[in-house]
């Protein structure tokens, strides 16, 4: 089997023997690779305008999106603009790199004033434009938080109630922005209407399945074809309250976004840059030049991230044990946006911690039960597990005895979403700090014959 150097160091030159930890965490190191924003732009720049360049955007990837740009546009071209990304994720600016785009950072996933005033000043940018001018709007995953403008009748605070209900009550991505949209100044199309007679071109960095540019940060400059009634059964679903005025102006179409068809987007165009498939797919070469057998199962994995985490135990499982189409020792690999559905608790209860990526590892692990051969690494790729310091968690054969010695039962921690404090007391969060992009969740199971184990 052939061998690697990991970013730590230790090489692996057969999966038996080698350190499976390490294996998963380079597959997740290459997956992250592939998605960076300077691998992936030059091939989408526009030639510049006769007049202005203007670059807005937002998202967690918006940092390294903008050093991108102004690395690659031509130093004699003019270029200026304002992008917004989340606290602590802008990168290190590279030596030399002439600093054209301003960047600021705000909150995430729940918008601050931060981001507010952040998004006031980019909608002013794109006034004064002529057919002459050029705006490109570099957007990623976070940007619904990020760029927030809430529409008349809604405050900050609002929006923030609403964006922590929305969190918590398991609904998808789709249908969280799909009422962040109609409860905007900005987004659903709003901000490239704005921009309006100048060309724009957005390139987009993908964080949610099927890579639909229109939920992708909410889609901002893209023409939205969701509707006010749409986002009036997604609250009345969730169980999520607005006021009487706000509820008046969803039923008579009031807040109604720009639709497909609108002559505001003719001539535009959207780039995806990197998806998670790109990087599903780089992760399952790094495996098979390692001698692995590598299976991705998709890139549009949703549901409830336990449940989602006891199917891949049934698959690994079964492919361990020779009962599985999947021919082992190989990897697993998926990716996608699950959710989490927040369980009630005491008030005398400390509130749980963890996200998407922790929370399938405990249902993996559950399910999983000790099975002998399957090792797994789930981390988020903008390296942030939800609210959290962790990008995601790993699972070995030995967690849950790991977890009872300390007198921990996973079922306690899945009762109150506590997948933090599960895995940083066995010493299994995996810890990145911010990758500086972003394409969704990524999951790696690694399975070695259970025979192969036995020996």
């Amino acid at each position: 089997m052939s061998t690697f150097s990991s970013h730590t160091g230790t090489a692996i030159t057969d999966v038996h023997h080698g350190d499976p930890r390490v294996l998963l965490r380079h597959l997740y190191d290459v997956a992250v690779q592939r998605a960076l924003p300077l691998h992936n732009t030059a091939a989408h720049l526009p030639t510049p305008p006769k007049g202005r360049t203007v670059v807005i955007g937002a998202g967690k990837a918006g940092g390294a999106m903008a050093q991108a740009v102004e690395a690659l546009w031509p130093p004699d071209a003019p270029l200026s603009g304002l992008v917004v990304t989340r606290y602590h994720h802008i990168p290190p600016r590279p030596e030399g790199l002439a600093k054209r785009i301003e960047v600021v950072e705000a909150s995430h996933p729940v918008p601050d004033a931060a981001g507010l005033a952040a998004a006031r000043r980019i909608l002013e940018l794109t006034q004064g434009l002529t057919e002459h001018d050029l705006v490109l709007c570099l957007i990623s995953g976070g940007g619904s938080s990020l760029l927030t403008l809430p529409c008349e009748g809604v405050t900050l605070e609002d929006k923030q109630r609403i964006n922590r209900q929305l969190l918590e009550s398991g609904a998808n991505i789709l249908e969280m922005n799909t009422v962040r949209k109609h409860l905007s100044a900005i987004k659903g199309g709003r901000l490239a209407a704005a921009c309006a007679p100048a060309r724009v071109v957005t390139l987009t960095i993908s964080d949610v399945p099927g890579d639909d540019v229109s939920v992708i940060a909410s889609g901002p400059t893209v023409p939205d074809a969701s509707t006010c009634a749409d986002a009036l059964t997604i609250l009345r679903r969730y169980g999520i309250e607005v006021s009487a005025t706000v509820r008046a102006q969803l039923d008579s179409g009031a807040l109604e976004t720009p639709k497909p068809g609108d002559v505001r987007f003719e001539g535009h165009v959207v780039a995806l840059i990197a998806t998670p498939q790109q990087s599903l797919e780089a992760a399952a070469d790094a495996a098979r030049a390692l001698g692995l057998n590598a299976y991705v199962l998709s890139d549009e994995i949703e549901g409830e991230s336990r449940e989602v985490g006891k199917v891949h135990a049934a698959l690994a499982r079964s492919t361990a044990q020779g009962r599985s189409s999947f021919k082992a020792p190989c990897v697993i690999l998926s990716g996608g946006e699950t959710t989490v559905t927040v369980r009630p608790r005491a008030e005398d209860q400390p509130r749980g911690r963890g996200g998407r990526a922790g929370e399938f590892c405990m249902g993996l692990a559950q399910a999983l039960q000790g099975q002998a051969g399957v090792w797994a690494l789930a981390a988020d790729t903008d390296g942030i597990d939800g609210v959290e310091d962790n990008a995601g968690a790993l699972v070995m054969p030995d967690t849950l005895a790991r977890a009872h010695a300390l007198g921990m039962k996973v079922a306690d921690h899945l009762a109150r979403n506590d997948a933090y404090s599960f895995f940083e007391a066995i010493g299994d969060l995996v810890m990145t700090g911010p990758t500086h992009t972003n394409v969704n969740d990524f999951r790696a199971v690694l399975v070695v014959p259970a025979a192969a184990q036995a020996r």
